[in-house]
């Protein structure tokens, strides 16, 4: 199982198009494209954290036809453009506006927005965000996960991660919890 993270696909929105210059003929073919870069990389399996602007003026039929030919369990984080007919599709394992979340021991904020100053900023977590469409400046530790970023598919915190950090979070997280058994029982044994 992995954990990937994906964000401002728009799908159905003309809009994007030109706004955001995506190298697609029509919305169709930006919609068959994304749907096709999200199976490529997800398996049934695996975590994906759609961090916001999932769809644009679409009915709540086309929204669910989307989530169910996507695969993945699939969790939202709002973003401006997610409507009810978002937000209340059957398909998401969960919705929110935030989410604060461990990774391994590797602390993660999760918003559509960039943020100038998170939780835990200065212990290494880490912020990934949507909504800028790559044309913001990142700060240390603050990735941009969306589409026009990243080849119009999810990306698996792996590669927005290296291998030695994530396995450093994990040890981290090792360290922390025997510091906290020991503080328990009184003992210096690992969990």
């Amino acid at each position: 199982m992995a954990l990937l993270f994906t964000a401002d696909t728009h799908f159905g929105h003309g809009g994007a198009l030109g706004l955001y210059r995506r190298p697609f003929a029509s919305v169709a073919e930006m919609d068959a494209a994304l749907i096709e870069r999200w199976k490529r990389v997800v398996a049934p399996t695996d975590d994906l954290y759609h961090l916001g602007d999932f769809a644009v003026r679409q009915k709540p039929e086309r929204i669910e036809a989307l989530l169910r030919a996507l695969p993945g369990r699939k969790h939202l984080i709002t973003g401006n453009n997610d409507r009810a007919a978002t937000v209340e599709a059957r398909g998401w394992a969960s919705v929110q506006p935030y989410l604060e979340l461990d990774a391994n021991g590797l602390g993660l904020v999760l918003c559509h927005y960039a943020l100038r100053t998170w939780r835990d900023m200065a212990k290494g977590t880490i912020n990934l965000h949507g909504h800028s469409h790559g044309r913001l400046k990142p700060l240390a530790r603050q990735y941009d996960v969306g589409v026009d970023v990243w080849q119009f598919q999810p990306v698996p915190l792996a590669r927005l991660v290296s291998p030695r950090r994530l396995a450093r979070g994990l040890a981290g997280a090792r360290a922390a919890e025997a510091v906290e058994c020991q503080r328990r029982d009184g003992t210096a044994d690992e969990p």
